[in-house]
């Protein structure tokens, strides 16, 4: 990753497929809520990367203020 690059934007390789995701904008659900993010996904089959700094970040902080509702 180089400097100054969020880790959403990280070259990933899929597991399944040995393809390099790419960025794209993926629908996440949650409480009845659909929210439209970046995030990188495998082109083959779909799989979607979720960092622990994206889930503990920016995915709590939303998961926070449903909650609260």
């Amino acid at each position: 990753m180089k400097d100054g690059e969020s880790p959403e934007k990280e070259a990933w390789v899929c597991k399944r497929c040995n393809v390099r995701t790419e960025v794209s904008r993926v629908q996440i659900a949650y409480l009845g809520s659909v929210f439209s993010i970046e995030l990188p996904k495998c082109p083959e089959c779909g799989a979607v990367v979720v960092t622990e700094e994206i889930a503990g970040g920016k995915m709590a902080e939303a998961e926070q203020l449903l909650e609260d509702k």
